[in-house]
């Protein structure tokens, strides 16, 4: 008799279609939702770290590329720097930015002899992509271009030629001139290298070389053991 009226049950709530689910059945679909989130999430990181690392890399070059024609195109001195997210600076620290690219063009003031400084604020500020650093890895090689002449000295990021740069770099030291060179201020121009990166993660490795004599902008993806453009 028990068995019958069990088995009717069972008939009755498969027939009412408003019958919900358990608390069981509810506690094991979010619990199969939450794995498959998991794996999702999972999956997904490199993916996203190497975004970033491309967006980073495509901020670095539009930067230095817009620096470049406004000088050739205005006939001024264009001031390159890269500044570190500091609170009260015009990098601000917000959203796990850690460094920015600052344009600023060079005032020329008559006298004699003529001398040019910084304009008050600069005309654009590129915050680079959250997470991304200015660094190089350990075992990094050099970029194809060969700038820095060896390996990297890991972890810094800026490389005047073989010299490794501070950040932020001295003020004035790098400069688009009027002719579309880059140099460090004085009148030779300097091959630069930028190297870029998602701290611990070498397979986010990027790199943006500058040629001194024309300007030319150059990027490369690495590996964290080798370069590909």
């Amino acid at each position: 008799m028990k068995q019958k009226e069990s088995k009717t049950r069972k008939a009755e709530r498969r027939a009412d279609p408003e019958a919900g689910f358990s608390v069981l059945e509810l506690m094991m679909v979010t619990i199969i939702t939450f794995i498959a989130c998991g794996f999702a999430v999972i999956r997904l990181a490199p993916a996203w770290q190497q975004l970033q690392a491309n967006t980073a890399m495509s901020q670095v070059k539009s930067a230095l590329r817009q620096a470049r024609e406004t000088a050739i195109s205005q006939r001024r001195t264009i001031l390159v720097q890269f500044i570190k997210a500091t609170a009260g600076t015009s990098c601000s620290p917000t959203g796990n930015v850690t460094t920015c690219v600052a344009l600023t063009q060079m005032v020329v003031t008559a006298g004699t002899p003529d001398t040019q400084a910084p304009a008050a604020a600069p005309f654009a500020i590129i915050p680079l992509e959250p997470n991304v650093q200015l660094l190089s890895f350990a075992g990094e090689p050099d970029t194809p271009d060969g700038f820095v002449g060896q390996a990297p000295n890991a972890p810094n990021g800026l490389f005047s030629g073989g010299a490794a740069q501070a950040v932020p770099t001295a003020l004035g030291a790098l400069q688009f001139q009027s002719d579309g060179t880059f140099t460090n201020g004085v009148v030779n121009p300097i091959n630069f290298t930028i190297f870029l990166g998602e701290p611990n993660i070498p397979s986010t490795a990027r790199a943006v070389t500058v040629l001194g004599n024309t300007g030319k902008v150059t990027g490369y993806a690495g590996s964290g053991s080798a370069w590909f453009q």
